[in-house]
């Protein structure tokens, strides 16, 4: 094997740019497997659909790792560049746009034309194309025909298995790498994939879809007919109820206290494990403009405050409906969300105001905001109406613009183009409630060694939430942003070691001059104090 490795250091061409001839048979082997995709895609009625399902995901499965395989494992360990800004998928080049029209194309049909799909198109409203391609597979898991979702939810998972072993080869150095890829891909494939179809075929009346996701990335798990459902299958479904109230004001924050946001947004979301493993090849992408970081300030924010709004509408609109069943009256409600918010808006006030700085204004105008918003709920709700527009539509137009456009058409179809998280960067409200407790109480930081650093930007250009990790680590400044999911790739690209992940106390965890600048601080009795 030791005389079959490339030993050169090359970041430019011929080494980073040519394939080998095993390497190009892979690419024909995953793109017959796309081949038969396509031909289902056209209503090519294949005889056995079950074997020719097997075949293409197989296929796609093989090739991919074939590639990767042959693309790392005849190099040493380490991270190279591999001439990700001289390849046009990559760069956006032309290749680069083809791919982002095709999964752009691919999303607008999934959410809005499913029927183009085969969706119920078939004799008494048998599925055709491709989805009756997924039928076999659907069949065996839950017993029903496949859906939209079902092919989509297939897909993902087999991208973020086969894509995620070309990860773990590719970041084979870093145990850290290793191990939050092998959890994004047990998440999928067990949470987000099996496990729901498992809870349908054995006809649990439970609320089965997702069970990794939380509020507010799961905008819907508060809507009345999964209360109703919880409620209605006694002990196991208050247990869920509770515990989905729990994960909100306790469980999440505690472990984000603990491990920053990186414990949900890189070891178990699905967006992110997309991302990080389909994705990877475009995380370099990401803007790191200070537009982009001032519209991702604003945007995700916007869409969280949005979030907690629509929540709170649509779980006003049906308390009392039910005296019997929903106790908590509408009035109760509104003022305990109001009362709650005030509690951490005056403790942020009291305790991080010279932290936050010029930053607190804008928390000010975005708490003063929530409650206008719910002062007029009260005013203007009722059974079925909020804001004098039913909490139906309210609902569905969330689901529309946040769900669908935002998170599907634009954060995935776009990878090629605005880099692998622009949904988790400006758009997730998960992202934002996260990030939100990362600045303000987590031990979660990464340090740096400035005296170290030799500015070559690694971490910068690897860095998939555009955040400027040189400009820290130039400084020896400790990086603390909400937007930071702790993925660690800044630091397992970094070949001075200057970076490190680490959850210390909360004391010192912002150093934003003192390191760099000594003249009005005694050095030595900082170096003490450390």
């Amino acid at each position: 094997m030791s005389n079959k490795l490339n030993h050169s250091m090359s970041l430019a061409k011929p080494d980073a740019l040519d394939i080998t001839t095993k390497q190009k048979i892979a690419l024909i082997i995953g793109i017959a497997g796309l081949f038969i995709l396509t031909l289902a895609l056209l209503n090519t009625d294949f005889p056995n659909k079950g074997l020719f399902l097997s075949l293409s995901l197989g296929l796609i499965s093989i090739g991919t790792i074939v590639y990767s395989r042959e693309a790392y494992l005849t190099k040493q360990e380490g991270i190279k560049n591999d001439g990700q800004w001289f390849k046009s998928i990559s760069s956006r080049g032309l290749w680069g746009w083809i791919l982002g029209i095709i999964l752009t194309g691919f999303y607008i049909v999934l959410y809005f034309f499913e029927e183009l799909l085969g969706l119920g198109q078939g004799v008494d409203g048998a599925n055709t194309g491709l989805i009756s391609l997924f039928d076999p597979l659907s069949q065996l898991l839950s017993g029903r025909p496949a859906s939209q979702w079902f092919v989509y939810g297939t897909l993902y998972t087999i991208a973020i298995l086969a894509f995620g072993y070309k990860f773990i080869l590719k970041y084979r150095h870093n145990k850290y790498q290793q191990l939050r890829t092998v959890s994004v891909m047990f998440f999928q494939l067990g949470f987000a994939f099996l496990i729901p179809e498992f809870m349908y075929s054995m006809n649990s009346s439970l609320p089965y879809y997702d069970l990794k996701n939380m509020w507010p990335l799961n905008y819907y798990n508060f809507e009345q007919y999964r209360v109703d459902s919880f409620i209605n299958n006694g002990n196991i479904g208050m247990a869920l109820l509770i515990f989905g109230v729990l994960s909100i004001f306790v469980i999440s924050p505690f472990l984000t206290y603990k491990y920053g946001k990186r414990w949900y947004c890189s070891w178990v979301c699905g967006c992110g494990g997309l991302a990080e493993t389909a994705g990877d090849s475009f995380r370099h992408l990401s803007s790191k403009k200070m537009s982009a970081w001032k519209l991702e300030r604003w945007l995700i924010h916007t869409v969280l405050v949005f979030s907690v709004v629509m929540t709170t509408a649509v779980i006003y609109t049906y308390l009392g409906y039910d005296p019997d069943k929903y106790w908590l009256t509408r009035e109760v409600f509104l003022i305990s969300i109001g009362v709650f918010l005030t509690i951490v808006f005056a403790v942020i006030m009291i305790f991080k105001r010279q932290e936050l700085g010029k930053d607190a204004k804008y928390g000010a105008i975005g708490y003063f905001v929530v409650i206008a918003l719910l002062v007029a709920m009260h005013f203007t709700g009722t059974t079925d109406q909020v804001f004098f527009v039913k909490a139906g539509a309210l609902k569905s137009a969330y689901g529309f613009y946040i769900g669908s456009i935002f998170s599907g058409v634009i954060g995935t179809g776009f990878y090629p183009i605005l880099g692998s998280r622009a949904w988790c960067r400006f758009g997730c409200p998960m992202a934002g409630i996260l990030g939100f407790q990362q600045r303000m109480f987590s031990k979660f930081r990464i340090t740096t060694n400035g005296g170290q650093c030799i500015s070559c930007g690694n971490c910068s250009n690897s860095c998939e939430m555009g955040i400027d990790v040189r400009h820290y680590a130039q400084k020896g400044e400790n990086i603390v942003r909400s937007s930071c999911v702790g993925c660690g790739i800044c630091s397992a690209v970094c070949p001075r070691g200057v970076l490190k992940l680490e959850n210390d106390t909360m004391k010192g965890r912002i150093n934003p001059t003192e390191v760099l600048l000594g003249n009005d601080v005694d050095l030595m009795e900082l170096v003490n104090q450390k």
